[in-house]
């Protein structure tokens, strides 16, 4: 079975070039794949199948809060960069919680640590900003839909 997830980002308020963003999906009994590819770049990363031997040992959830960690972990480098700041680490850590089949998450939260040569004042701001223009917190606060475009079934 592979599952494709494609996704057009424009950065808001700039005139800079949109991002065509496709996950990938491959899943088979004992086989997991996924691969990633933002425009020409293309690379996969190793999550294991269940020990069932069917699905991702990894849940949606698990990866939509890893998608915000990791989005504003990029973007701290991103920002600081404008900044001439040099960060040396940043930790970020997102908990939010999902009830029954078919509800949204609720509770989303993060916290965020930077380590940086700059001021205190100027690493708070940062993060306050970096906060504001993170895209996947920003596609997750507003009501995004989400559209199942093409269904494709094959009988065996």
């Amino acid at each position: 079975m592979v599952w494709v997830l494609s996704l057009l980002l424009q950065v808001p308020g700039t005139s800079k070039r949109s991002m065509r963003i496709n996950a990938r999906v491959q899943n088979s009994r004992n086989d997991h794949q996924v691969t990633l590819q933002t425009d020409d770049k293309i690379h996969s990363i190793v999550i294991p199948p269940k020990a069932s031997s069917f699905g991702s040992s990894a849940n949606g959830g698990e990866l939509l809060l890893l998608a915000l960690a990791t989005c504003y972990c990029n973007d701290i480098y991103r920002e600081a960069a404008k900044r001439n700041i040099k960060v040396e680490r940043v930790e970020v850590e997102v908990d939010g919680d999902f009830g029954a089949e078919g509800e949204p998450a609720k509770n989303v939260v993060y916290r965020a640590k930077v380590a940086a040569q700059a001021s205190e004042e100027k690493i708070r701001e940062l993060m306050r900003f970096t906060d504001t223009v993170a895209e996947i917190h920003n596609t997750f606060r507003v009501k995004t839909p989400v559209v199942l475009s093409q269904i494709e079934v094959i009988s065996t």
